[in-house]
């Protein structure tokens, strides 16, 4: 009998280490500024458990060359996953470095970014023991009918959750409906990275000039 696996979803992976020294360095000034507008929230839970939130940084001309990288590779992966992208320009709505509590406890609960077509995250500091992201499968007819699952069979079309371990200079892109979360970070290790979220399309002809 023939076998088919349909509705597939896509998760690119890759490493792009050209960013990584100016990024942290970059980084730093705006973790810095999180850390001190946090200097309550600190205090109260010992650095534990929290997250540390920069600015915006699309306006910040020194990420220029790294958004417009991004975006490009978002456009791409938008192409391959079937989309005339001949037809749309891409765009970033977001961007920020976020930086988990020193002590550990660090982590974000599964959700979804809607209305957006893509999300990408770039890995700054990060390691073995440091937090990771996991992905949830889309699927909401799949997640009524469990069954349990066969033990030691790598991943199959009953996969619920996938986790990817990433090294710095990583970058993960994925498309805005999956549903994503990060684990609890145990403080071992600094973990830093960047999140883009809310990579968007327009038509060509309504583009903003």
């Amino acid at each position: 009998m023939e076998k088919f696996v349909y509705f597939t979803t896509p998760i690119w992976k890759g490493e792009k280490k050209e960013f990584l020294k100016s990024l942290n360095k970059l980084s730093d000034e705006y973790i810095k500024k999180a850390r001190k507008r946090n200097k309550d929230l600190i205090k109260q839970t010992k650095d534990f458990g929290i997250t540390h939130n920069s600015d915006a940084l699309l306006a910040d001309n020194n990420f220029r060359d790294f958004h417009n990288y991004i975006g490009q590779k978002c456009w791409e992966f938008l192409d391959w996953s079937g989309f005339d992208m001949s037809k749309y320009k891409t765009f970033l709505e977001q961007s920020w470095v976020q930086e988990f509590a020193k002590n550990g406890g660090g982590h974000h609960g599964a959700h979804i970014h809607w209305n957006t077509h893509v999300n990408a995250f770039y890995f700054l500091k990060c390691g073995e023991n440091t937090s990771y992201p996991l992905f949830h499968d889309p699927r909401a007819g799949a997640r009524t009918t469990k069954l349990y699952q066969q033990e030691n069979v790598g991943m199959t079309p009953a996969t619920e959750v996938i986790h990817i371990k990433p090294s710095p200079g990583d970058l993960i892109i994925f498309p805005g409906y999956l549903e994503h979360e990060f684990a609890v970070d145990h403080g071992k290790q600094p973990f830093r990275y960047s999140s883009i979220k809310g990579v968007k399309t327009v038509l060509k002809g309504m583009a903003k000039q």
